[in-house]
């Protein structure tokens, strides 16, 4: 078999360059825009000004020319294959939904393409598929699946109807001048506005409402809107349905938009209610990608066509601190972290985030660390944000983006809890304690997950759904998604009496969100976060601590993990850590299951299996496992009295749609106040080629609990060395200049700040 080697970048363009001159003289006898005006379309993503400074520098630009060449090439080969629009019938990953979604991400590119380089077989493409699109709309029947709270019609639900319709506004406006007026009149009047009014007046339900899938349909009807010149539906689109937001006076003396008293639809109030301050996204940083494409694309056609609005100013600058914010919440890899609903591998890498980067570059204040994603991300959007972009990598303006410990609020005022992140070397720990995250949002308040490299430690699920994947539920969320992956039992945080915080329900969970109670990232030896859940249980206060700790005497960082509990009742709490990796060994004994059992019968303990159960008559329990060639151990108080669970997700799972991960839980019964302590070590390595362990043993001698009360705590440390050290920590004062004295053992600890770690054996 010959293989067939991609020709030289060099050669590509050369390829273009010559494509590009060869076709002008063909270009100039059809309708193209005329070159000397920077009047008419394109004037959304693409300018008149903008296509001309990117003709000008072709071949100049190694990363733009390496992504038009690689458009070029994608483009050219679905031309080939021709045209094909199918009755819509297939859920996602099925063959007719994945045909129009490549039908509308092709078109967008063949209007780039056209644009460009100025050939008119890109607009001939675009042309006729739309009039193929236009002569089947009007007959469509609602999608035949009937799974969504909100039908499409080329796709099962609006949300993907939207989707078409935000690169398809694109497309359309690349190719309006070329198209007469009778064809524009034509796909407007059968297509376009039928369209629009479709996934917004018929569907309020989808449209309005403050959710990423409404985002979506504010851009796909906005974004139609500004080709067209139709104000009343770029209205629709900004304010939501509702003409009594419609009002004048909606500007300010400048012309910027203002927030609207009571405004909760449309793309406004999209882009006001979910985003903190900080640009951090209440459903989580996978939702948060997703919507990151309709939330700037928008934007930039507003900022182009309608600057007057000054729309990156909006809610002071928000979209572009929801990029950098989005980058943060990242692992070294460039993963998302899987907070709510998320599939796990979504990266920085994505379609969306090349735009986001390259949008938030150009709008913003060209931070020269956005460069530095871009270069990774070897790619540029085909516009003038991407040109920008490639034209920073080229002048060697990039600075690596540093991703430092970082405390993101949630809430539209952020002051509804939070995601908080440590990092120290190549490790990091992410603690959640936002609010609810919409309908995508998981009853796990307190949680955490820990990485080192790029690889998790204690894992987060994620969701349940195989994106795409038809086998498993047509590629949507699967039922175990409810009975599981949201359910608090499936995350690494305290579940009391079996049952899920807030019971599961959504509208209490909607209800209330942690608070911070202290973040310290100052120290990079000692960084520090800590939080309270005061309603997940009514009448039971949660505070939890963790510390990313750097200490000489450890091999790597360790993390500290404390949990305080007051109730005003006796309940059995449950505290699980789903570790990855293989069990090396314990300090005490436990009896592992011959017959497997699931643990309980609902709140998701349904899909446990009960594989082993023990008991620690020392003080202590230490878990030890091995994973990506790296020793890690797991130090927790205990009592006699507490039960030490391993278990295995797969229980109840007829369909096998659960991943089979292993979990350790601590439980204790019986108890009304009480706390968890636990220390996590990485440590050694294992060459697998030598079969040589270095270091497989945990450093942790003793961890006690050496003070305790309603004001403060302390925790002793000692290593195999005997290396002593105490953790103090104040639960109810955490001013950085408050003053603290507690007594242990008739010694005298006196500390300023909240916490302090200090060495006793000297």
């Amino acid at each position: 078999m010959k293989i067939r080697h991609a020709p030289s970048l060099k050669i590509l363009t050369i390829i273009l360059l010559i494509a590009m001159f060869s076709c002008e003289e063909t270009t100039n006898k059809t309708k193209v825009l005329a070159e000397s005006t920077i009047q008419g379309h394109p004037n959304l993503v693409l300018t008149k000004a903008g296509v001309q400074e990117i003709k000008s520098h072709l071949g100049k630009l190694p990363l733009f020319d390496k992504s038009l060449a690689e458009t070029k090439a994608e483009v050219d080969a679905e031309i080939l294959n021709g045209i094909e629009v199918p009755i819509p019938k297939d859920y996602s990953g099925g063959y007719t939904h994945e045909r129009h979604k490549r039908n509308f991400i092709i078109m967008q590119k063949a209007g780039v393409l056209f644009q460009i380089l100025g050939d008119v077989k890109y607009a001939r493409y675009i042309k006729d598929m739309l009039f193929a699109y236009a002569k089947m709309y009007p007959t469509l029947p609602l999608h035949p699946q009937t799974r969504s709270y909100a039908r499409g019609k080329l796709f099962w639900q609006c949300l993907n109807d939207a989707n078409w319709l935000v690169y398809t506004s694109q497309a359309y406006d690349c190719i309006y001048d070329w198209l007469s007026k009778e064809d524009r009149d034509f796909l407007e009047k059968d297509l376009f506005k039928p369209f629009a009014d479709f996934i917004s007046i018929g569907n309020p339900q989808f449209f309005n409402r403050i959710h990423n899938h409404s985002t979506w349909g504010n851009a796909a009807v906005g974004m139609i809107a500004l080709v067209m010149d139709d104000d009343s539906l770029l209205n629709r689109a900004l304010y939501g349905i509702n003409d009594d937001h419609l009002k004048e006076g909606m500007k300010d003396n400048d012309g910027g938009l203002i927030k609207v008293k009571g405004q909760k639809a449309g793309f406004l109030a999209n882009l006001e209610e979910p985003f903190s301050p900080d640009g951090y996204f209440t459903e989580g940083p996978y939702y948060q990608r997703y919507a990151m494409y309709p939330f700037l694309i928008l934007a930039e056609a507003l900022q182009n066509k309608k600057p007057e609005l000054k729309i990156f100013e909006y809610k002071d600058s928000v979209l572009v601190k929801s990029v950098n914010a989005l980058i943060n919440l990242t692992d070294e890899d460039g993963d998302f972290f899987p907070i709510n609903d998320a599939q796990k591998g979504m990266s920085y890498y994505s379609r969306e985030l090349v735009t986001a980067v390259d949008i938030a570059y150009h709008f913003g204040s060209q931070d020269p660390e956005l460069l530095s994603i871009a270069k990774k991300q070897d790619k540029v959007v085909l516009d003038d944000t991407g040109m920008s972009v490639a034209l920073g990598v080229k002048e060697g303006k990039e600075k690596p983006f540093v991703k430092t410990s970082i405390n993101l609020s949630d809430g539209p005022n952020g002051d509804q809890g939070g995601v908080g992140i440590l990092r120290n070397s190549n490790f990091e720990l992410v603690l959640k304690y936002t609010g609810q995250g919409s309908s995508h949002g998981h009853y796990d308040k307190l949680s955490f997950s820990y990485y080192e490299g790029g690889h998790e430690v204690i894992q987060d699920y994620g969701m349940g759904r195989f994106v795409n994947i038809q086998q498993k539920g047509g590629g949507n969320y699967l039922k175990e998604n409810t009975t599981w992956a949201k359910q608090t039992i499936a995350h690494n945080t305290i579940v009391q009496n079996e049952t899920s915080h807030f019971h599961g329900d959504f509208e209490t969970g909607s209800l209330h969100h942690s608070e911070k109670y202290l973040f310290d990232a100052s120290n990079p030896n000692l960084q520090i976060i800590s939080a309270v859940e005061n309603n997940a249980y009514p009448g039971t206060e949660m505070h939890r601590t963790m510390a990313l700790i750097k200490d000489n005497d450890f091999e790597n960082p360790y993390l500290l993990d404390i949990i305080k509990i007051n109730s005003k009742s006796k309940n059995q709490y449950d505290l699980p850590y789903y570790y990855l990796g293989q069990i090396i060994s314990t300090n005490f004994k436990y009896t592992k299951s011959d017959e497997l059992k699931s643990l309980g019968s609902k709140n998701g303990y349904q899909h446990l299996w009960k594989e082993g159960e023990g008991k620690s008559d020392s003080g202590t329990a230490k878990l030890s496992w091995f994973n990506k060639q790296r020793f890690y151990s797991l130090t927790s108080v205990v009592s006699n009295d507490d039960d030490l669970l391993f278990t295995r997700i797969g229980a109840h799972d007829p369909d096998f749609n659960l991943r089979n991960d292993p979990g350790f839980i601590i439980r204790k019964k019986n108890s009304k106040n009480t706390f968890f302590v636990s220390l996590l070590e990485s440590h050694g390595h294992y060459d697998p080629i030598n079969e040589i362990a270095t270091n497989a043993f945990s450093n942790i001698k003793s961890l006690k609990i050496a003070y305790s009360d309603d004001d403060y705590f302390a925790i002793s440390i000692e290593t195999v060395n005997d290396e002593k050290k105490l953790f103090l920590f104040s639960f109810k004062n955490n001013s950085k200049t408050s003053k603290h004295t507690i007594k242990i053992n008739d010694r005298a600890y006196k500390w300023i700040g909240a916490y302090k770690l200090t060495e006793i054996n000297k």
